[in-house]
């Protein structure tokens, strides 16, 4: 059963003209976002160092380090669209300063995010998405190898915790695209993650460093299930040119999650990631007011968690039926 949508057809304009009461950029809101988050992110990896013999406050302070870790990634990536502070030049640097702590090169990530925006929902651009989809006819079609690959791709068991490791751990340390966007960028910011688990190792020993690790494999964890709902769920949108339409691909092909104030805080409303799409020059700190400003009738779209977890059961895009599908049976 396709998920029934609001039609926005003829109201865009509106919508957009709405939205652009939203993107004024404040330094001091910025400031206070960017620096409450290193709080955060710095103190629970201290305590967890100090008090690493009680495991249930190093697993409490792992949850907490690992959101941190989260939104300092969403931060990047608002200074990526120069949307978190209020100049370019002050965009750019916090975008280099935040992405040692996020192990994302800034450049390269910013130059990749944007080719995913003008391509979000092209089945024929699928390159520029984070989690790969195939089509109910290209699985008809697969081998039976390819098959199972992609079975093992997108199992949740898989595709979360191995996909936040070889993402951020490794695949990171060479993004796609490196070599268009900026070898030099990305070996810089290599050599200063390095020269950060030096320090983190010259202060605290191989236990800091093993702390540092696990949280931030979790933090990746959150990352990736966050990553994966953003296009992936009931009612999404994918369609090919000449017919695909650009809007409808922004505000129904992502999506727009319903966890709560403090989970949208916690991960600065990475969550409502539709309206993003729609006008990214919105700050975080600014889209939830946004968000929950327009019509009633887009309650319609938010997402509450059940409805979350139950789309990880959701694997091909069929084109006739234009919807995600489970994997066929047999």
């Amino acid at each position: 059963m396709i998920a029934q949508r609001p039609d926005f057809s003829g109201v865009n304009m509106d919508i957009r003209t709405y939205t652009r009461q939203f993107t004024e950029r404040d330094n001091r809101l910025a400031m206070l976002s960017v620096g409450t988050t290193f709080v955060v992110y710095l103190a629970s990896i201290y305590l967890a160092i100090r008090y690493v013999d009680l495991w249930f406050a190093v697993l409490a302070l792992g949850l907490v380090h690992g959101a941190s870790a989260v939104r300092l990634y969403v931060l990047q990536h608002d200074a990526g669209h120069h949307s978190l502070f209020e100049t370019r030049a002050q965009n750019e640097i916090a975008g280099n300063i935040l992405s040692v702590f996020t192990f994302a090169p800034f450049e390269a990530m910013k130059q990749n995010h944007n080719l995913h925006h003008v391509h979000v929902g092209n089945l024929d651009h699928r390159e520029s998405g984070e989690i790969h989809t195939m089509t109910l006819d290209e699985w008809q079609h697969a081998g039976v190898w390819h098959r199972l690959s992609y079975r093992a791709y997108r199992n949740p068991f898989i595709l979360v915790p191995l996909g936040a490791l070889f993402t951020y751990f490794i695949r990171y340390r060479w993004p796609k695209n490196t070599v268009q966007f900026g070898v030099g960028a990305v070996l810089l910011h290599n050599v200063a993650i390095t020269g950060f688990l030096v320090g983190l190792y010259a202060l605290s020993g191989l236990t800091g460093v093993a702390i540092w690790f696990v949280f931030s494999l979790l933090g990746g964890m959150m990352g990736v299930f966050l990553v994966y709902l953003q296009h992936n769920f009931e009612g999404t949108y994918w369609g090919r040119r000449p017919d695909l339409d650009p809007q409808k691909a922004a505000l129904q092909g992502a999506s727009a999650l319903d966890f709560g104030w403090w989970f949208d805080t916690m991960v600065a409303c990475i969550t409502l990631h539709d309206i993003h799409h729609f006008n990214a020059r919105i700050p975080s700190y600014r889209l939830r007011k946004c968000h929950y400003g327009l019509p009633p009738e887009y309650a319609a779209r938010r997402i509450k968690f059940p409805k979350a977890l139950a789309a990880l059961n959701l694997k091909l895009w069929d084109e006739e039926a234009h919807q995600l599908v489970a994997f066929p049976k047999g």
